[in-house]
């Protein structure tokens, strides 16, 4: 464990939110008993954790679909290396649900070998970026990311979590370990949420009425989402996470392509040039606008 700095805790070359983390539970995080039928959300920050979580939760949750129950969907899909809420991942009951930012090295060794279903959201890092920018000026567990050249820096740098080493990790899912695993976009989820919840429902095995479909998709838009206190995590921002001012939300644009408002062209191309250096074998298409389509 190496404090790098007052916010990152690192681990074996990787940057946790320092006062979000158990460092305990994160050394012994390779032993964490895995089931078969888990399901794990893998995503680096800022590429659709919370969208993904609410449509498991929508999913797999009647009471969440029919507003019955009062419950967030942190709760019923908590986050596995920042367990906030201090919940008991070894009791709670079949089948688990968890999101994760880890990157395949760090996941515990039963995910590498067991059956456990994966569901990996990805989104072009200019966005990610751009989203981890306004996220970081919000949060008060994040440095300030002052001004976006600054915080560019750092980002490419690794001292924000490091994005290229996450997405390199990320693909041996697929190609190296016994799991199942279904890659998603973000874009995706913008531009047709109903094949997207279609696709993720019949991956993970569960049958829904078309009422049932009809309401996921209702309540999984984005701007429904962000307006929803069970999922836009407003008061876990608030009491529970801390914010630098009363301005700003967890859940800001959800849009594809809004770097190009915050990118100059000398920053784009610099951009562009490490990410083709890092990044060009990379068996990923990513969606940089929505034109592209």
């Amino acid at each position: 464990m190496d404090n790098k700095d007052t916010y990152l805790l690192n681990f074996k070359d990787y940057n946790f939110e320092s006062s979000l983390v158990d460092a305990d539970f994160i050394e012994n995080l390779d032993d964490f008993e895995i089931r078969d039928d888990d399901v794990f959300i893998i995503t680096y920050p800022k590429s659709g954790t919370i969208w993904t979580q609410q449509i498991l939760s929508l999913i797999y949750f009647e009471g969440h679909r029919n507003r019955t129950e009062d419950l967030a969907t942190l709760d019923r899909v908590p986050f596995l290396e920042y367990n906030i809420r201090k919940m008991d991942f070894l009791n709670r009951p079949s089948p688990r649900l968890f999101c994760s930012h880890l990157p395949y090295y760090l996941v515990p060794k039963g995910l590498k070998n067991k059956k456990a279903k994966i569901i990996y959201v990805y989104r072009n890092p200019k966005d990610v970026m751009t989203s981890y920018f306004h996220f970081s000026n919000l949060v008060v567990t994040l440095e300030a990311g002052n001004d976006m050249e600054h915080f560019m820096k750092r980002f490419l740098d690794g001292n924000e979590t490091v994005w290229p080493d996450h997405r390199r990790t990320a693909m041996v899912y697929p190609f190296k370990v016994d799991v199942v695993l279904n890659n998603f976009s973000y874009p995706q989820f913008f531009q047709d949420l109903r094949s997207s919840v279609l696709k993720i429902s019949r991956f993970l095995e569960k049958e829904l009425s078309e009422e049932d479909v009809e309401a996921i998709v209702k309540q999984a838009t984005f701007q429904n989402m962000k307006s929803d206190p069970k999922a836009n995590y407003d008061e876990i921002l608030k009491h529970e996470i801390g914010k630098r001012t009363d301005e700003g939300h967890f859940l800001r644009k959800g849009t594809v392509g809004d770097w190009k408002h915050h990118f100059t062209v000398e920053q784009n191309e610099r951009f562009d040039k490490i990410f083709e250096k890092n990044m060009k074998n990379l068996p990923l298409k990513f969606i940089w606008d929505l034109n592209e389509e």
